[in-house]
């Protein structure tokens, strides 16, 4: 809390300070209207920008009224005035020398009939933008994730899939690193799934999905990175919007973001409440060999679980950024997420002999309360330098505290007491410094370092039968203490001939890793330095075609939970166990791009590979071990992650716009890839090829009185590794929008998994059991949402002109 009061301080110092050193000097009133010049109708929300040629920056600006009016107090002084409009041609006076108050006319801008196309495609879809190291996918009207969450954007995102248990892959790997904002955030916390079910949709500006990472990045995560940008606007004064929406099976929630930006200081919110039930259900047949070589042993187990599981928090982030001066800016931020989920399981166990019939049944009820908090300070400093150099740096604090509490009820009797506390806290240090090298070429270097200290305290009660009173069980109970420190430095150049622009850089990071278990006594350190070569390549074959081309290095380090040998049970006979001798994984990618826009069709199709080694992989097993229920005796069969020897991924990914007419758009993705593993443990073989596919066809339409229709319809190939096998899973989505009040509000209906089918259906198979299951996250829902805008469009911005942002990424263009 004192962390607290001190950053609230700061910021409160730092809107003080700057709004003290706003220009005294004389103000004038410009007035003047815009319309459209061939209907002669007001343009609300046109932007008017006022440009210091001498300052070299935009000094002040508003937006027009209803009616097309503005009115907009400016400091005395010479000025380039533009007045610009989404999708109309930017008009510019020049020169204008403001002494009084002035009434400067009526502006009749005219329709942009070349950028038209491109600027629905950024009002209405999410669309690419190709840069040397990634795709950036402006995040549009995507009316099936109105009212949902971030999970239900990335399952949108061409490349990107989540599956039913919330899992995100990136081209069928899930080895992803998700950032928000470049920057690892207290936004995600210790639960990266579950914090994306509870982030709202309309929270994001735009995801990159960075498959070749430039030298900049982490290098965690062998399938590459998701950066996911939140919204902020720049436009001068007081702007925001706000959704609410309800849904079924019960669910509701509100978000909002606002702005206010007067003089020299930018103040920005983005805040959200959610409340949502998901429930599920899972159901598992399994066959146990027990006696080899006499099958009377056998016997079966059927176990089916309905699972209710209540989502509810809300998340805010506040800042300030400070532009000091023409050259400097300061941003302090906030970041608050505080989530309170619940969720019963029932587990009903069924157990029957060699001749099918039922020898015993056990119900197990798991009642689970979650309390998960996090809180995140960040500070961040920027200079721009006369000759173009750029110098920023950064400190970011986060502190996340994660608490579970379940009282397991077997055969309604409250037979075990199961609790987890999990305390971590982050430091983020980093420092970036850009240097211009004549007009096409440009040096970057960095230091980055991330240091995570993090406390699991695991434990479990047994009721004695006899006493009954609970008793901690030594076997299961443990505490872990896990720290991981990374120390990363890095450096980059990039340049442009002709059409031709590369990117090359390389990443050294030292890892150091400590793990303490004062319930065994066992401690052990690993310490590890590697270099991550990246390279990127661009060819321009014309404005409208483009060929990239990306290798890079990366690297998969084991989690905490991963090491943890102490096992957690969803079920007295199923439990995991971590592996304290887990290595990191290290990949080599290579990505093959290509980009065409012609005519109404814009295509981005690539062929990547992977190499990996010490890849992780789980594995089943019987332990050996037994458990006595009613008299019987049960044996326990452990999964836990190993390091086996290779996996080579190939993959062919292919997606294609089509938009023959500005009512209707049509867009396919599709990903091939082919997974091969090879490996062996402990005497068996678990060799594996996999080949599988996701696709998936969005459909939008405008139906009659403007009413917007969406479906999306995907469908995910089977897989397989060294032990299971899982079936395709087909989902479809639907949605209905329709803008009101003049586009400032807009309400959508929408179906998530319209035919209830997205289900995950598999088999296993080792030596001493098999098992079919089937398990489904989520149900079907509906959900209706309501947006409402003020001051605010209802489509983007084009690039650049009075809105702004920086990126100081290289684009083939430094």
């Amino acid at each position: 809390m004192n962390k607290l009061l001190l950053t609230i301080l700061l910021i409160a110092i730092a809107i003080n300070t700057a709004i003290a050193q706003r220009p005294s000097g004389k103000e004038v009133i410009v007035t003047g209207k815009v319309v459209d010049q061939e209907t002669t109708d007001p343009l609300e929300y046109a932007t008017i920008a006022f440009f210091n040629k001498k300052q070299n920056k935009i000094v002040t600006g508003g937006i027009t009224d209803a009616k097309g009016n503005f009115s907009i107090p400016v400091p005395a002084g010479v000025y380039d005035i533009t007045i610009e409009y989404i999708s109309f041609k930017t008009q510019t006076i020049a020169n204008k020398k403001l002494t009084k108050d002035e009434n400067i006319g009526v502006f009749k801008l005219v329709l942009d009939i070349e950028a038209l196309d491109a600027v629905e495609i950024i009002a209405e879809k999410t669309t690419v933008e190709v840069r040397l190291d990634k795709k950036i996918y402006n995040v549009g009207k995507d009316l099936t994730v109105s009212g949902g969450t971030v999970s239900d954007v990335l399952d949108n995102v061409p490349s990107v899939s989540v599956d039913v248990e919330g899992a995100v892959s990136l081209r069928g790997n899930e080895n992803v690193r998700i950032l928000i904002n470049g920057k690892p955030s207290g936004l995600v916390g210790l639960s990266s799934t579950d914090a994306l079910r509870q982030l709202p949709a309309e929270s994001i500006e735009k995801v990159e999905v960075i498959t070749s990472p430039s030298a900049r990045y982490d290098a965690e995560g062998t399938a590459g990175i998701l950066n996911i940008i939140l919204r902020r606007s720049k436009l001068q004064g007081l702007n925001g919007s706000i959704t609410t929406n309800v849904g079924y099976p019960e669910s509701y929630g509100a978000s909002g973001n606002i702005n206010f930006r007067t003089g020299d200081v930018n103040i920005f919110n983005t805040s959200g409440y959610r409340y949502r039930n998901s429930p599920g259900n899972s159901y598992s047949f399994t066959h146990r060999f027990n006696d080899l070589l006499d099958p009377t042993d056998n016997t079966f187990i059927e176990e089916i679980e309905e699972t209710e599981r209540i989502r509810k928090g809300y998340n805010t982030n506040f800042g300030v950024e400070w532009y000091i001066n023409d050259s400097s800016s300061l941003t302090a931020s906030v970041v608050y997420r505080n989530g309170d989920n619940e969720s019963t399981t029932d587990n009903k166990s069924l157990f029957f002999d060699a001749n099918n019939v039922l020898t015993n049944q056990v119900d197990r009820v798991d009642p689970e309360f979650e309390d998960d908090k996090t809180i995140q300070y960040a500070l961040n400093y920027k200079k721009d330098f006369k000759s173009g150099a750029e110098f920023t740096t950064e400190f970011q604090f986060e502190d996340n505290n994660e608490s579970e509490l379940s009282n397991v009820l077997v055969n309604g009797i409250n037979d075990e007491i199961v609790a987890t506390d999990d305390e971590q806290s982050r430091v983020l240090l980093q420092t970036d410094y850009v240097l211009p090298i004549g007009e096409d070429a440009r040096f970057e270097v960095g230091y980055r370092g991330n240091f995570r200290d993090q406390t699991t305290d695991y434990r479990v009660d047994i009721r004695d039968e006899i006493t009954d009173e609970f008793i901690t069980d030594p076997n299961v109970s443990n505490t872990l203490n896990y720290r991981e420190y990374v120390n990363a430095f890095y450096s980059q150049y990039g340049t442009k001939f002709n059409k031709f622009s590369f990117l090359f850089g390389l990443r050294m990071e030292n890892t150091q890793i400590t793990i303490d278990q004062p319930t065994s006594g066992d401690f052990s350190k690993k310490n590890y330095t590697g270099l991550f070569p990246t390279v990127n390549l661009n060819y321009e074959l014309s404005d409208k075609e483009n060929i990239t081309l990306g290798y890079s290095r990366r690297i998969r380090r084991p989690r905490s939970w991963f090491i943890n040998p102490f096992p957690s049970r969803a079920s007295i006979t199923d439990v995991f166990a971590g592996n304290p001798d887990l290595d990191p994984t290290y990949s080599n990618t290579f990505d093959l791009g290509y980009l065409n826009r012609f005519g109404k069709f814009t295509l981005s199709t690539s062929i990547y590979y992977s190499h990996s080694t010490d890849v992780f992989n789980f594995i089943s097993f019987d332990t050996g071990e037994t458990v006595i229920i009613d008299g019987q005796e049960v044996s326990v069969i452990q999964r836990s992650p190993i390091n086996l020897a290779t996996n080579d991924r190939y993959g062919y990914e292919f997606n294609l716009t089509y938009s023959p007419s500005r009512k209707w758009r049509v867009n396919g993705d599709f990903n091939l890839f082919q997974s091969i593993t090879r490996g062996d443990y402990e005497d068996m073989n678990l060799d594996a090829e996999n080949f599988s596919w996701r696709a998936r066809i969005t459909n939008k339409y405008t139906l009659p009185a403007k009413i917007d229709w969406q479906t999306t319809l995907s469908y995910r190939g089977p897989r397989e590794n060294g032990q299971s096998k899982s079936n395709g899973v087909f989902s479809a989505n639907m949605a209905l929008s329709k803008d009101l009040f003049k586009e400032k509000a807009t309400i959508a209906f929408n179906v998530s998994d319209l035919l209830n089918s997205r289900k995950r259906e598999s088999e296993t198979f080792t030596d001493t059991f098999e098992s079919n299951s089937e398990f489904q996250w989520r149900e079907r829902s509906y959900n209706l949402s309501f947006t409402y805008r003020f001051n605010q469009k209802k489509k983007r911005q084009r690039r650049g002109g009075f809105q702004g942002g920086d990126d100081m990424e290289f684009q083939g263009t430094p």
